[in-house]
Parts: structure tokens; sequence; C-alpha cells
């Protein structure tokens, strides 16, 4: 078959939903799928357009073996009329990267931005093709819980334009059984419309490995122990409390390592100044590739997240790194997430913004070295026998129709034989 994936985000940016789709066009091509994604000119998440694609408009070139068709935006971060128009923009440039596209199969459609689905609706209306909604976050309402969008006139609009997308599209695919029970039960959307493909991890790239003592020299943390944050700097992420549990773990040669990039970065980095914070570092963004380097020098894997009902369905991305490399999870929040790393026996759940509560569980596992071995070969165990990509991906193409025509016929809403 043949697949159009079309999403904003895409590598060389640097974040799950990158990588996450990067995984899955990997997958399909090794099954001898034939790929092709359009995208924008890589801009996230500082909001600057990278230096090597500035005054490109239009591109295509090979990435990791795909072909990627690359369109401007109008790059912008924060919230607001700014951010706006960075999904309206691309929703637009999107169509004429579209024009470079072989006729697909299918229509692969990443959202949030919700308005992109939008031109992957009129792609597939003139093409005759079905369009695949993929919902890794379910917008507005995450953006509503966090205060980035008002009550009023705007929300219904947008809340109009979600039932409008769910509606046309061909089949709706969650990434969590949170997502996937909101969109049957409050966005109506028919169970043998919805599939499922959760996030995952390459087994081949994240492992368990010694510890590197270069890279750890290289970060003047030798003789440190490592609690380690990787992923995007942002709101959802609380990472104000992690910066009070390093001010609570001061003087216990505990050191917290914070890898990426985001909106709240600058302001973490003033913060953790005026804290007088010394075991704390923040280092830019790595390539997936070197991550694992990152996760050999460090004790645990941290995974924060703030105290919002809306988390409750929400499986962050960032574990499943954690756990392929036999690192212990000390997980503040609740819900989804936190019940898997239960069921693995993976790590120490707290209370969201906690800090103290935080703090102890960290102390915890530093005291006993046999019990961070034992929780991190748990979630090791777990992500490769149940979240292993080739097998995620194998199991979504099953949920696939036979016919991929336009009808109303749908198929059974099965999920991957191995769910937990």
């Amino acid at each position: 078959m043949k697949f159009l994936i079309l999403t904003q985000y895409y590598p060389p940016e640097i974040g799950a939903s990158q990588t996450r789709l990067a995984a899955f066009a990997k997958q399909l091509e090794l099954r001898r799928h034939c790929v092709e994604v359009v995208t924008a000119v890589p801009n996230y998440p500082t909001g600057k357009i990278f230096p090597e694609y500035r005054k490109r408009w239009l591109l295509s070139e090979k990435c990791d073996g795909i072909t990627v068709h690359r369109s401007w935006i109008y790059a912008s971060s924060g919230t607001g009329f700014k951010r706006m128009l960075n999904y309206g923009s691309f929703a637009g440039t999107s169509l004429l990267a579209m024009g470079r596209v072989r006729k697909p199969d299918w229509i692969f459609v990443e959202s949030p931005p919700p308005s992109l689905a939008l031109s992957a609706l009129l792609l597939g209306s003139l093409w005759r093709v079905p369009v695949i909604v993929n919902v890794a976050d379910l917008w507005p309402d995450s953006a509503r819980a966090m205060g980035l969008i008002r009550d009023g006139l705007f929300l219904r609009f947008l809340e109009k334009l979600e039932r409008f997308v769910y509606g046309h599209a061909r089949l709706v695919n969650a990434v969590t059984e949170g997502i996937r029970s909101r969109l049957i039960q409050d966005k109506g959307v028919a169970p043998a419309k919805v599939t499922f493909l959760p996030n995952g991890v390459d087994p081949e790239l994240y492992r368990p490995l010694p510890p590197d003592e270069s890279l750890k020299q290289q970060l003047q943390l030798s003789g440190s122990k490592v609690v380690l944050y990787a992923g995007t700097h942002g709101y959802a992420h609380d990472l104000e409390h992690v910066l009070d549990c390093a001010r609570i773990l001061s003087g216990q040669n505990i050191h917290f390592l914070f890898v990426g990039d985001g909106s709240e970065k600058l302001q973490l980095i003033k913060r953790a100044h005026k804290l007088q914070l010394k075991n704390v570092t923040f280092s830019d963004p790595v390539a997936p590739n070197q991550m694992p380097r990152y996760f050999s020098i460090a004790e645990c894997g941290l995974v924060p997240q703030r105290k919002l009902p809306l988390f409750d369905g929400n499986r962050p991305a960032k574990m499943f790194s954690v756990m392929a490399s036999a690192k212990p999870i000390v997980f503040s929040g609740e819900g989804e997430g936190a019940r898997l790393v239960s069921d693995a026996r993976a790590g120490l759940q707290v209370s969201p913004e906690d800090p103290i509560a935080m703090a102890a569980a960290i102390r915890e596992i530093m005291a006993n070295p046999s019990l961070g071995r034992e929780l991190g070969e748990n979630g090791c165990e777990f992500v490769r026998s149940n979240f292993a990509w080739p097998a995620l991906v194998r199991d979504w193409l099953e949920q696939l129709p036979v016919s991929n025509s336009l009808s109303t016929e749908f198929p059974r809403n099965t999920v991957g034989n191995k769910r937990p």
C-alpha cells in the first residue's frame, strides 16, 4: 500500500511526535509499503526555522530513507494569535507540498493541529483517498485544560471543527486507551471507526548499555548519581516542581540532568539560577540516536506531568525509552501512564506536583541499587514484549479494512493482542 503521512512535526526536529512518526514510517517501509511524508520546514520547539532550511519555501529530500516533502511555515512558539498563524500557515502551504506526492492509498494525518486534518480531507476528497486522523492529543480539550484557550466563540468553533474532522475521516486512530475511550464516549465516534496504535519504542536503539563515562566527564558529572529528564520543557511537564525536588536533594550527590528544549526552558534556567541550584544541568536537545548514551549514565528516569484530569488518559512517550534502557522510572503523575508503570513494576509512582514525594522516591532508588536494577529490568522486558514498534505497526495494519474505499463500512475495532 501507499501511505502519505501529513504532519507539522517531523525529524530533524526532536520531540515525541517526531520520533513516533519517524518510527512509524520506518516500520511501514520495512514491511514493503510505500511511504511519503509532507511536513513543515523544521522549526520546533524554538519557533525558529533551522538555519539550513531558511529561505526554502518548498523542497523534497530523503530522511532516513523516507521521501519527505517540506513547505514553508510561519515559525512561532508559545500561544495565542501567533500560534494560530503557525498552524494555519502550514495547513495552507502543505497543499502545495502534497502536489509533489504520488496518489496514496491512505492519508495518515497527525492531530493536533486539527486544522491540518482539513487539508488532508480536502486532498482525500479530490483524490478519492480515505483519511486516517491520528489523535495524539485531544485538542482543543488539552488547550482549554491548560488555560491556553478560554471559553467563547473561538473555542466553540474549534469544537465544531473537531466534530467535522472526526465525522468525515475514514478512520480515527487513538494513541492511548484514554483517548480511545473519550473518542467513543465523549466525541461520538463510532467504535468500529476507531483504531489503536500506541506509542512504542525501537528496541534496537534503546537498550541496556554500560555507563558512558566519557559523556559523564564531558558533562562534568563524574561521581554524581544522575536523575535524567529527557523531553520537551513545556507547561504540561511540571518541571518547576522538579527544580523544587532538586533543591530538597541538594548536597546529596544527586544531580538532575535536563535534556531537551521547549517554551518553558528559559524560565526554568532562570529559576534554577535564582534558587542557586548546583545540582542541576540543562543540556541542549540531542538526536535520538545519541539519547541511549544519556540513559546509560542515569540512575533513573523522571517522567513528571501536571495534575490535570486531561492527563488521566495520557501515556508520556518518554517513559518507553526509559524502560527500554532498563532504567527505573520515577513517575510523578496519575492515570494511564501511572497504571502502566505499576503494571510493569518498572518504577515508583508519586502524586503529581509533589516535590517532597518525588524526592523520597529518588532517595529510595539511590539508596537501594538492587531495587533500581529490578525495576529497570522489569520495565525493559515489559516494553520489549508489548511496545516494540515492529509488533505495534504489524497489529495496526491488521486493523485496517481490506478495502480502503470511501464507503461507510468500517472494520472491527481490534487492538493489538499484547495490550496491557
